[in-house]
């Protein structure tokens, strides 16, 4: 098992100043961190890898797609822009050393049709991702698709819808993700949940109801943490949780108000927390 932290609850981009974050993440005893990839620069990448390494934190990465870049967007111009911006994040992955890209890559976050979606844009969701695994293969790179609860998109919203589209694409670099904050508004049983989606899942969000403070709130943890172990789920515990510093991110993920003393207190007490809960 690894422990790592998103550093979204910092930044939307890791340079230089934030050194002094990683040394202390590290010295918490995380094992590795989650790289917001938005900007596209490979030798700030590269160089963050090699801090990384030197410092001993394993890394993933996690990005977004927007609407002027959005896999499964009617317009084939609109695609093609989504698959670039996937292969870009990929290679910005590859400079830094990043084994896993995660996020809600199969469609723009926060734009809505008035529906669900059609079989079109399944069929164009499918084409996109097969070509960004196909480049992530080539990059040692692994897409690790997460699903979003209603509010934050329409494409993929449960475990059993993400089980089913990462299994007709069929790639070995195409897996996905199981996040507890999204679970905790869609899933019906989270143990089934959990269960059903064991054969595709390589990574974990550990994020709180609030998206908080992991530990305390009211995500059902017991059958949270039971589940992942009687599966053999032996990947990342990702803490993801966000707070103001960043204004929007803040309004994109709708947080208003301080719910923690700091960053670093939220990072120390959630670490703990999963370690108590996996350890303990």
């Amino acid at each position: 098992m690894k422990y790592g932290m998103n550093l979204l609850l910092w930044t939307g981009g890791v340079s230089a100043e934030h050194e002094p974050l990683l040394d202390s993440l590290k010295h918490m005893g995380y094992d590795g961190v989650e790289l917001p990839v938005f900007e596209m620069n490979a030798k700030k990448f590269e160089a963050l890898g090699k801090k990384l390494d030197q410092i001993g934190l394993e890394r993933t990465a996690v990005t977004v797609c927007s609407e002027l870049a959005n896999p499964i967007s009617d317009k084939a111009e609109i695609r093609a822009a989504g698959v670039s911006h996937l292969k870009q994040a990929v290679d910005m992955c590859q400079a830094a050393g990043a084994e896993y890209l995660c996020g809600p890559i199969h469609s723009a976050l926060g734009v809505f049709s008035g529906k669900g979606p059609t079989a079109d844009e399944w069929k164009w969701g499918k084409e996109s991702l097969t070509k960004a695994a196909e480049h992530a293969q080539q990059a040692g790179v692994t897409l690790v698709v997460e699903y979003l609860n209603r509010f934050e998109c329409y494409f993929l919203n449960c475990a059993a819808e993400t089980v089913r589209f990462v299994r007709e694409v069929n790639h070995p670099h195409l897996k996905m993700m199981y996040d507890t904050f999204h679970a905790n508004i869609e899933e019906k049983d989270l143990a089934e949940a959990i269960r059903g989606c064991a054969a595709e899942c390589v990574h974990v969000h550990i994020s709180e109801n609030d998206r908080s403070t992991p530990g305390q709130g009211h995500v059902d943890w017991d059958t949270t943490f039971a589940t992942l172990k009687e599966t053999g789920y032996d990947g990342w515990l990702m803490v993801e949780a966000f707070g103001l510093a960043l204004p929007d991110l803040a309004a994109a993920t709708k947080i208003w108000r301080r719910m923690f003393k700091t960053e670093e207190d939220l990072a120390r007490d959630a670490l703990a927390f999963m370690k108590s809960r996996w350890e303990g």
